[in-house]
């Protein structure tokens, strides 16, 4: 069985031991016996404070949410929200009287998963402070293939904060390497590295249990899809938040199921299927009406391309309903789209851009990607 950092902490007891440490973690961060980091941290090592990312310590907060500063009630100790309306950074007071931060969150592998902007966010903080990072490393859920385009620069958010493709292929430990590297960070990161883990390996070869790292991501297979099909929730389609199948469903009220489905599976895509699906989502877009769409049915977790078919699905949206389809409109005045921010440049919502040339940016930049990784690669 594959080991993350978490599993490991009594071989690297050094690292912790004298040192009063604040905690960056979430729902995930367990053990194999489904122990919380926050309970094992916190019962031998000075543990001062606890730092949230999006969705709250705990996991009770939704997509979105608002996390608030408060104690946590099963310890008492202290916990901080980096997912404020008005900041996901870092204050004086909260870093008061820490000596180093831990980081134990479980990753999926996608460049708009928020945790790696918190990620990225500490990293910066550290360097300021020169503080200590002790990253409890886990293992990607997608393995190491890299897919999709490298986001560019000034569609950077929170749901893109750094220069990686859309799958990015790496751990979080060796993420935070290569974000040192090339930022040339001074400040002492220690990574505490998964045993038994290599580049080709998926999730279910782990044999690990799956914990929902969000309520949006239930299953690996959801997590398979998430780098092509997080895209529409920059869209007036609805992604299938409210329903059993988050990301695995897509849909609207002006969709045609049957339609839909044949044209799909048509295309040919590898690894993959489509069902026509007829859902009411009980919360997000379209809560409470009745939708169509499809539902992806991965039969190859190998040889499906996530953020192809991503892109296959949405010009099939845009071809097959042109009056109806549209893209949300920026949250603010002069910021961008969501659509922009997620893909990470405009080409995703330009007219006058082809499948074919977005396809054609999706090799060139997963090959310049993965030569650029490589230096910080630290499992085979």
């Amino acid at each position: 069985m594959v080991c993350n950092g978490i599993d490991r902490i009594a071989q690297y007891d050094r690292v912790f031991r004298g040192k009063r440490l604040g905690l960056i973690t979430s729902i995930s961060g367990v053990d194999q016996k489904m122990r919380s980091t926050i309970d094992l941290l916190s019962d031998k090592y000075t543990f001062s404070a606890l730092y949230s990312p999006e969705h709250g310590v705990r996991g009770n907060v939704a997509a979105g949410g608002v996390v608030d500063t408060c104690e946590d009630p099963y310890t008492g100790i202290m916990v901080y929200s980096l997912y404020r309306k008005d900041s996901k950074r870092f204050t004086e007071e909260m870093l008061e009287g820490i000596d180093a931060l831990v980081y134990d969150i479980q990753d999926v592998g996608t460049r708009y998963y928020t945790f790696i902007s918190t990620m990225y966010y500490a990293c910066q903080e550290c360097e300021r402070r020169q503080m200590e990072l002790i990253i409890l490393d886990r293992i990607n859920p997608l393995g190491g293939l890299v897919e999709g385009n490298i986001l560019q620069k000034g569609y950077e958010s929170f749901v893109g904060a750094y220069p990686l493709c859309m799958r990015y292929g790496l751990t979080v430990g060796e993420l935070a390497g290569m974000i040192c590297g090339e930022q040339r960070y001074s400040f002492p990161l220690t990574v505490v590295p998964v045993a038994g883990w290599n580049r080709s390996m998926l999730f279910p070869e782990t044999g690990n249990v799956w914990v929902m790292p969000s309520m949006g991501l239930p299953r690996f297979e959801t997590a398979l899809l998430y780098p092509g099909t997080c895209l529409f929730e920059g869209t007036n389609l609805s992604e299938g938040r409210g329903t059993s199948a988050p990301f695995e469903i897509i849909g609207a009220p002006y969709v045609e199921a049957y339609r839909f489905a044949k044209y799909m599976n048509e295309r040919r895509l590898p690894g993959v299927l489509f069902s026509p699906v007829y859902f009411t989502p009980s919360a997000s877009v379209y809560a409470g009406e009745a939708c169509e769409g499809i539902h992806i049915h991965v039969t190859d977790f190998r040889a499906y391309e996530s953020c192809r078919t991503g892109l296959e699905l949405m010009f099939g949206f845009r071809e097959l309903y042109p009056e109806q389809f549209s893209f949300l409109p920026p949250l603010k005045e002069g910021s961008r789209r969501m659509a922009e921010l997620l893909f990470g440049n405009d080409g995703i919502v330009r007219e006058d851009v082809s499948r074919q040339e977005i396809l054609e940016q999706y090799a060139g930049d997963s090959r310049e990607f993965a030569r650029r990784q490589e230096p910080y690669r630290l499992y085979e």
